[in-house]
């Protein structure tokens, strides 16, 4: 039997409140967040420090849940993952990548368009930068 993979992923804030992307071959070079699969006995929030620190090599803090998603194959994905968003914060610029991406940025929310980002990726730093407009309706956001 198959089941749900659940995976944890990082908005990461730096002291100016740019977020941090990082450009993965494994997303075939689509801008992405850190982030991994949850391990058997791991809880989610010990998931999400140990990936960001495997991949970036930053220590983060402040940490808040921002989303839940639910993917069942979409054009970009071939199985069924559960996605668990976490905004959190850091206190350095310095990122030290590991092999899963190749390039990174520090970004202002408002300069999302100019980058070639993943789908939920995109669709979830959209709904971040957007979440205190009154026209806007949420839709993955638990907790704002």
């Amino acid at each position: 039997m198959q089941y749900p993979e659940v995976v944890v992923g990082a908005v990461i804030l730096n002291p100016d409140d740019e977020v941090l992307i990082c450009r993965s071959t494994k997303w075939n070079n689509k801008y992405i967040i850190p982030g991994g699969h949850v391990e058997l006995g791991e809880g989610m929030e010990e998931a999400l420090i140990r990936e960001v620190k495997e991949e970036t090599g930053l220590d983060v803090h402040s940490i808040e849940l921002l989303s839940l998603k639910d993917s069942l194959q979409s054009k970009d994905l071939d199985k069924h993952f559960i996605f668990i968003d976490y905004l959190c914060r850091t206190d350095s610029y310095q990122v030290t990548l590991n092999d899963e991406a190749d390039l990174y940025e520090w970004v202002d929310l408002n300069e999302i368009e100019k980058y070639d980002l993943g789908q939920f990726v995109n669709s979830l730093l959209i709904e971040l930068r957007d979440k205190n407009d009154p026209a806007h309706k949420t839709s993955i956001f638990y907790g704002y």
